[in-house]
């Protein structure tokens, strides 16, 4: 299951989120079900960034957001808000 959390950063902010980013993916990495997560920045819309994660599975991911909450409330007035779950339905790994 894959997880992606957009957010629009103001340039001012930009050292503080990747901070506060670190601070969330070491929170989600300590739960059950974690797989991996990154940081990404829109290479055409520097303001625009995501934090995305990959899970065992939804309930995973719904649980950990409950458990990292208190470090994702600082970032919560950045966020796009739109849905963040998708499951796979098709994937291919590179050769």
């Amino acid at each position: 299951m894959l997880a992606v959390i957009r957010y629009t950063v103001p340039e001012s902010q930009s050292q503080d989120f990747l901070k506060q980013g670190h601070t969330i993916l070491d929170a989600f990495s300590a739960q059950p079900g974690y797989l991996r997560g990154r940081l990404a920045r829109s290479v055409d819309e520097p303001n625009l960034w995501a934090l995305v994660s990959e899970w065992e599975g939804a309930g995973f991911y719904r649980r950990a957001l409950s458990a990292a909450r208190m470090a994702m409330y600082p970032l919560m007035i950045l966020m796009v808000n739109e849905p963040s779950a998708y499951e796979d339905v098709y994937t291919q790994d590179g050769a």
